[in-house]
């Protein structure tokens, strides 16, 4: 697995906490402490050491964590200790939720989550918040993206499967069809293919649509569409064709403009360092000519940049 935080073989859950608890215990706090030991466990770890942690002392480990830390370093924390599609359902309800509608982030959760992923974040959704994510989200989206958001959220991708290049040049000219070949956008025609295929079948279909529209699939897409509704068909192209260096994209429009968009860049980093972690790395550089590591030194700070750090190195 090409992640940078994997599963520790000499873990004990008991031994973790107890290091926890001594380092937010007293006076002070030994932020080194919590960075080695979260940053250092996989999430499965990391949610039995909260446990051993409430069973040993009667305290949950989360309300320490945000009594004894302050700032993106608590956020990163508080991340690590929640479970991943916990996590997302949390930044899917505050993008919707806050002042204006963070679509890039609904787009960046949705279109790279599996059917299984996806049925998981509306249950904690639910969970949480007492509503429907369908419903929330329907209300804060409107016109063709409230209908592709209602695909993705619908879970219906086919599962990998031998590629059907019969079936791929088909959707390629129902896709040039839709599109490319008349004015006007058939975005109900583009949802069918976009979000149903496998990822193995829609890489074909792209190939194919090339050769029909002599320009990329993607390219057609910056013609036809326009807004919201554009960068989500083009962040399922992306993550489609390459989802590494899809999320290196991401991670570096969190280091853009004035400031950086750290809630981004927690989920992201939170996310990814167990899956494809390695390759994200890989991809940034080639991308942007310095690594990720040096692009987060440069713009964090302090113990929260510390564990950034720690999530996107190689564990030893």
């Amino acid at each position: 697995m090409p992640g940078s935080v994997k599963h520790r073989p000499d873990f004990k859950a008991a031994d973790a906490a107890a290091k926890l608890r001594s380092a937010m215990a007293g006076f002070g706090t030994d932020e080194a402490a919590i960075i080695h030991i979260l940053g250092n466990h996989n999430c499965q770890q990391r949610i039995e050491i909260a446990q051993a942690y409430k069973t040993a002392y009667g305290k949950d480990l989360l309300s320490d964590i945000k009594s004894e830390l302050t700032g993106d370093f608590e956020e990163v924390c508080l991340a690590l200790l929640t479970p991943p599609r916990k996590l997302d359902a949390q930044q899917l309800h505050k993008a919707i939720s806050g002042a204006g509608t963070d679509e890039t982030s609904i787009v960046e959760i949705l279109v790279t989550k599996t059917n299984k992923e996806i049925e998981e974040i509306k249950a904690a959704y639910k969970a949480e918040y007492g509503s429907n994510l369908e419903d929330d989200l329907c209300g804060d989206t409107s016109g063709y993206f409230r209908r592709l958001m209602i695909s993705l959220m619908a879970a219906g991708r086919e599962p990998e499967a031998a590629v059907d290049s019969g079936r791929a040049k088909k959707d390629a000219q129902q896709l040039f069809d839709a599109g490319e070949a008349r004015w006007g956008t058939d975005e109900a025609e583009l949802n069918a293919i976009l979000c149903l295929r496998s990822h193995s079948q829609l890489r074909e279909t792209f190939k194919e649509f090339a050769k029909i529209a002599g320009k990329s699939f993607e390219d057609s897409i910056k013609s036809e569409c326009s807004g919201s509704l554009q960068e989500g068909y083009l962040a399922i192209v992306d993550s489609v064709m390459n989802t590494p260096a899809y999320f290196a994209r991401r991670l570096n429009e969190c280091f853009k403009g004035l400031g950086t968009n750290d809630r981004d860049l927690i989920r992201i980093i939170v996310n990814r360092c167990e899956i494809d972690m390695e390759e994200i790395e890989r991809a940034y550089k080639a991308m942007y000519g310095v690594s990720l590591i040096e692009a987060i030194e440069s713009e964090c700070g302090g113990d929260y940049k510390k564990m950034l750090i720690a999530l996107v190195k190689m564990q030893d």
